[in-house]
């Protein structure tokens, strides 16, 4: 039986991440109701670190009803969306709702784009979320074991050999914070010092960071280079096995890891909900964020394909400073008079581990460790919530005085059944 139900303040957010969450909050008192997956958003611009052990996980993420104290939360996932009656069906632990509104705002984010590439769903790694976070680093972790447990150099060293598809933000700082990682950890493995880590990074386009200046990507690809990552880029993924990757050209590397960051698409929902959708499946939005053809309906961030006027004929990037701004624009307009959505880009940033970075600020470029510093604390001033903003200060304090944490993390969430030996 479907119950019904209106959501809080009249309007309903599709979607708990950066954006979604973002617009609940700037609504403030007027209130929402949020339909979310999880109980909390997931600041993607830390992940990297809480892969590596920077952080502690459960700090790179916000739970909703903190940082929206004015909505309503429905733990649980849409499954129809009826424009017309203004409707939108969820199911939820608790039962399937059926929940009226006003306004709706549609912010359901994005996955990882995968390629029919032989061996990569089976064997590939994601980056994605907070789950393959964590997976990632126990994974890293274990090919350490398994390299000291190795009889021979040649099984030990495909241990060792990490290969990271994808050279925009997410592969290069991920990459970046891993190896930091595997380097610190290395002091506690006697046996391995002799074999040779090896860390490759791999992008079909012609350089790495093609999102920023030439001369950020080429200092940031000098940094990596200098640190022995092998950067292999015009260069494509041809298959993935349990134990070699190999690359155009017939090129084969034994190594037990094959990480896909290779960017994102949007949430195949939206195509199956019958909404208006461009040749990417993003969702069709006019310069208000109105979706086209759609009355009371919005959408923002990953998911739409959303015109910026302040560069006319360029969409705006999926990364959480736009939909930040997106989402500052959208609240306003869900509660005045629509106006166009208009932002001009503060800069890039991006961490390349080892106190280095790269940061673009109003034009200035900044290289090194100023370029790391910048990076942080523009992280740091986004970051929702100040026991948010104090867990992560507290947390790269001491990881000045004391080196990462090499515990692997698989068994948290999964505990034994009561009886079992």
């Amino acid at each position: 039986m479907v119950e019904g139900r209106r959501a809080r303040g009249e309007t309903l957010v599709l979607g708990g991440g950066f954006a979604g969450s973002y617009v609940a909050r700037l609504l403030g008192q007027r209130g929402a109701t949020i339909v979310s997956l999880e109980n909390f958003m997931l600041f993607t611009p830390l992940l990297p670190e809480a892969a590596s052990g920077t952080l502690e996980p459960r700090h790179v993420v916000v739970p909703l009803r903190l940082m929206c104290p004015h909505a309503e939360l429905l733990l649980g996932r849409l499954t129809d969306l009826d424009a017309e009656r203004r409707t939108a069906t969820v199911e939820t632990g608790g039962g399937t709702f059926e929940v009226g509104y006003e306004q709706a705002v549609l912010a359901l984010g994005s996955v990882a784009r995968t390629l029919p590439i032989p061996g990569l769903a089976e064997h590939g790694l994601g980056f994605k979320d907070l789950a393959d976070a964590i997976n990632l680093r126990n994974h890293v972790l274990r090919q350490l074991e398994a390299a000291t447990a190795a009889m021979d150099s040649s099984r030990a060293e495909a241990h060792l050999t990490f290969v990271f598809v994808g050279a925009g933000y997410a592969g290069v700082e991920a990459l970046a914070e891993l190896a930091d990682l595997v380097r610190d950890a290395l002091r506690h493995y006697p046996a391995i010092p002799r074999l040779r880590t090896r860390w490759v990074l791999v992008d079909a386009a012609a350089k790495i960071l093609p999102e920023v200046p030439s001369r950020l990507g080429d200092y940031a690809a000098k940094q990596l280079t200098r640190r022995g990552i092998e950067i292999r880029t015009s260069t494509t993924l041809e298959s993935v096995g349990p134990r070699s990757v190999v690359l155009a050209g017939g090129e084969r590397i034994a190594s037990h890891t094959l990480v896909w960051t290779a960017g994102v698409r949007p949430n195949r929902l939206l195509a199956e909900l019958g909404l208006p959708v461009d040749e990417r499946g993003r969702v069709k939005v006019d310069a208000n964020l109105r979706v086209e053809d759609r009355e009371g309906l919005w959408a923002l961030g990953d998911c739409a394909n959303v015109p910026n006027r302040a560069t006319p004929g360029v969409l705006d990037p999926p990364t959480s400073q736009h939909a930040l701004r997106q989402a500052r624009r959208l609240a306003k307009n869900l509660g005045g008079t629509p106006k166009p959505y208009s932002y001009r880009s503060l800069g890039q940033v991006a961490t390349l581990g080892r106190h280095k970075g790269i940061a673009l600020v109003f034009g200035i470029p900044l290289r090194g460790f100023l370029g790391w510093f910048v990076t942080r604390t523009y992280h740091l001033y986004q970051l929702p919530l100040l026991s948010r903003k104090l867990r992560v200060v507290t947390d790269w304090t001491v990881s000045l005085f004391f080196r990462r944490d090499i515990a692997e993390l698989s068994m948290l969430g999964h505990p034994k059944r009561l009886g079992d030996d």
